[in-house]
């Protein structure tokens, strides 16, 4: 995966089968589905891939337990096929997490267990692992920090966890793969139209250049998250309000508030929400919140009273209360719900299912969803725009299709383990040059290895990239993440041919870029 190969596709391709609005979790399953039919695919990111919500959930691939509490049952049975198909398509950045519910009420043994065993079961042969009701002794040996005061046991139930943002490079390397091509910093202003008003490309900017491309294609896939709104403007000026966007923000704090494997699921909120604290890289994730944002933004920003919400939630299952100082980072991100009838102000009573329009244009567009059914909208789509578009049809091939980096077996405690397959081209790197077995820095233990790899096949191209979604460093520990900032900016310099200015403005941009990671 390279961008300047990509560049030059552009300047060379008269006319694309489809071109893909949008490098988030959905744009990019779009992307590997519509390549691996063998249509010609371009996709195009106007920040870095999964720069926005795509890379700030609860990293859990679930069917979503409070989904069936709620009544919608088809939303669950397909995210529960599709959690399966992903943990089999990528088991080097996936995998099976316990989890436990623990129980203070006398009545919440039998309730969540009957619950839990109707959740188990529309998994079928893609299940996890049963679920069971356990005695307070066994919840106390499982999470030895939760309180114990009237604790009378717990039920322990199975569910997928991933990480996110490497799963959308793994995406794009996928597509790739299949003589697509994604491109990130390449930002769509504006769509063309023929004589008769119907859509037949994109015109574009590179970023990087300032070079504007007008890119034909046979049709176009809006697929921008909470910025569908602004496509759909570039079409019709006058469109209606199509999205909502409610934030979700995470905390994490040290794995020491947990102090065991498995997650906590607390199934009643004082707003009536599921609230998660999961182990992840040696951290513990608390989250999350639905809050209806007005202003749409990149990087929005936690809230004070959400962030308090999460601390006192989590406070009161927890033996030690964790307090603002213990926030290693906090992370916000904006859910694309698709709007809800009139009237309707509780996101977290809307539907997370996706939703498919055309325009009388010709623009197609996908809305709403979760990263769990990714590939399940990227296959209704491409199968819309085949129709549309008159386009070759060929059956979607991704249930089984491994994703790039798949690897059956691996070490676990290999600190290059969630590149998969990748790994091996990572150590080639270090045996040639011993100055890249050094790490970044002391807490952001990645070898400088890593940086060079990304810059050269992950289309890595600044700080922010490697340090926020090639790495996890910054959500993991946004304050200590800056000082591996000059090391990482230095070695992308030398590999992309910048100059001193250009690190050092890096630098202060990364720094800045913190501020809304750091709870002070």
């Amino acid at each position: 995966m390279n961008r300047q190969t990509t560049i030059k596709q552009i300047e060379k391709t008269n006319i694309w089968d489809i071109i893909v609005i949008g490098g988030g979790a959905t744009g990019l399953g779009i992307g590997v589905d519509a390549a691996s039919r063998g249509l010609k695919t371009l996709l195009l990111e106007q920040f870095d891939f999964a720069k926005g919500t795509s890379s700030k959930s609860t990293k859990l691939v679930h069917g979503g337990v409070r989904y069936l509490a709620q009544g919608d049952v088809s939303l669950v049975f397909e995210a529960l096929k599709e959690r399966g198909y992903l943990l089999q398509n990528a088991p080097h950045i996936s995998k099976n997490q316990k989890f436990i519910i623990p129980n203070y009420e006398w009545w919440g043994g039998t309730f969540y267990t009957v619950g839990l065993k109707l959740y188990d079961a529309m998994a079928g042969n893609l299940g996890l692992g049963p679920s069971i009701h356990i005695s307070k002794e066994e919840v106390l040996k499982e999470i030895p920090n939760l309180k114990q005061e009237g604790l009378t046991g717990g039920v322990i139930y199975y569910d997928g966890q991933f990480d996110d943002a490497r799963l959308a490079i793994n995406l794009a390397q996928t597509m790739s793969d299949n003589n697509g091509y994604p491109i990130n910093y390449c930002k769509v202003t504006n769509l063309l139209k023929d004589e008769n008003s119907n859509i037949i490309g994109v015109e574009a900017i590179d970023i990087e250049t300032n070079t504007i491309y007008k890119i034909k294609a046979k049709i176009v896939i809006n697929a921008t998250g909470v910025f569908t709104d602004n496509i759909l403007k570039f079409d019709n000026p006058k469109a209606k309000k199509t999205i909502v966007p409610s934030q979700g923000i995470h905390l994490i704090l040290d794995k020491k508030f947990n102090n065991g494997d498995s997650a906590i699921m607390i199934p009643k909120t004082s707003d009536g929400r599921v609230i998660f604290a999961v182990p992840w890289h040696n951290k513990l994730i608390v989250g999350t919140t639905d809050t209806l944002i007005k202003t749409i933004s990149i990087e929005p920003t936690a809230l004070e009273e959400e962030i308090d919400f999460l601390l006192n939630t989590v406070g009161q299952y927890l033996k030690k209360q964790p307090l603002r100082k213990d926030i290693l980072s906090v992370y916000s991100g904006l859910r694309p719900l698709v709007l809800a009838e009139e009237g309707s102000k509780k996101t977290k009573d809307v539907s997370r299912n996706h939703k498919i329009s055309v325009t009388f244009s010709g623009l197609l567009t996908i809305s709403g969803g979760k990263w769990t059914t990714y590939r399940k909208m990227a296959q209704d789509v491409v199968d819309k725009a085949i129709v549309l578009a008159n386009l070759k049809n060929k059956k979607c091939v991704t249930k089984k299709m491994p994703i790039h980096g798949y690897i059956k077996s691996f070490d676990e405690n290999d600190n290059l383990h969630f590149y998969g397959s990748d790994s091996v081209y990572i150590k080639a790197l270090m045996n040639k040059n011993e100055t890249l077995n050094e790490y970044i820095s002391t807490n952001c233990k990645h070898y400088k290895a890593e940086i060079v790899w990304a810059v050269r096949h992950e289309m890595c191209r600044n700080v922010e990239d490697f340090l926020a979604r090639r790495t996890r460093c910054l959500l993991l520990d946004a304050k200590n993440s800056i000082k591996a900032s000059r090391t990482v900016a230095t070695i992308i310099a030398k590999e992309l041919n910048y100059n001193q200015q250009w690190i050092e403005n890096q630098i202060i941009e990364y720094t800045n870029l913190t501020e809304k990671f750091i709870v002070k």
